[in-house]
């Protein structure tokens, strides 16, 4: 019996899939409908949290999830706000642009048996021939440094999650500020199957532009520069 199991009364799910999402009416029925069979055997319960979106999205969400919440455009308050409706002992945030590998709640499951927290390593889809490089250099810096990012699937129980404090309140970097405050306590399991998630970033920006933006914002970051700062400079990049 796993860990998820122990912790989980017979009655509730064994992960909260929390999906933060802003104008994303195009994507999220495609998102959503693989999780359904899980969801309707109540393994996962799926959190949709919309960012005030002037889309349909939440409309396109309601019948797909368990819970749809409303909450200010912004990822980390949007993603606390989902946590604190979750009923599972686990927590899972995924983009609206990622998709799980197969299996990938068992995987879940199994690593936390182990650990208190993780991630899944990546694979971009998308046009630029660059994306399975971006993607190997994404894996390898956050197995060396123990560092996740949302688009890799962090997930955690939900007990590590309350204790660390959540996502901090800010505009950015909130992945980073979690994963730092998180393996403290503990190295992340990192998972080798790979998430799909969009490259329409490094598709629409252009690769090279894109890798060095995040490169500098993340140095800086590390050098002591406030995430309020960096996201304007961010907007002003991009």
């Amino acid at each position: 019996m796993s860990w998820v199991e122990v912790n989980s009364a017979e009655q509730l799910p064994r992960l909260s899939i929390v999906i933060p999402m802003f104008n994303e009416a195009a994507t999220m029925e495609v998102a959503l409908t693989p999780l359904q069979p899980l969801r309707c055997a109540k393994i996962i319960e799926v959190i949709v949290v919309d960012g005030e979106s002037s889309d349909n999205s939440a409309l396109i969400a309601q019948p797909l999830a368990d819970l749809v919440l409303s909450s200010p455009a912004s990822r980390s308050l949007q993603m606390n706000l989902g946590a604190q409706y979750a009923c599972a002992p686990a927590l899972l945030f995924l983009h609206a642009d990622t998709r799980l590998p197969e299996g990938g709640v068992e995987q879940i499951t199994q690593a936390l048996n182990t650990y208190t927290w993780g991630r899944f390593d990546i694979k971009l889809a998308g046009r630029s021939r660059w994306l399975p490089m971006v993607s190997w250099m994404m894996n390898q810096r956050s197995r060396l440094t123990h560092i996740a990012t949302g688009d890799q699937g962090m997930f955690m129980r939900t007990s590590t999650f309350q204790e660390v404090g959540g996502f901090p309140k800010q505009p950015l970097m909130e992945d980073i500020e979690l994963s730092k405050r998180l393996k403290k306590r503990s190295p992340p399991a990192c998972l080798r199957a790979k998430v799909i998630s969009s490259g329409r970033r490094w598709d629409e920006f252009g690769a090279w532009k894109t890798i060095r933006l995040m490169w500098r914002l993340r140095y800086r970051y590390w050098r002591g520069v406030s995430a309020t700062q960096l996201v304007k400079e961010y907007r002003d990049a991009r």
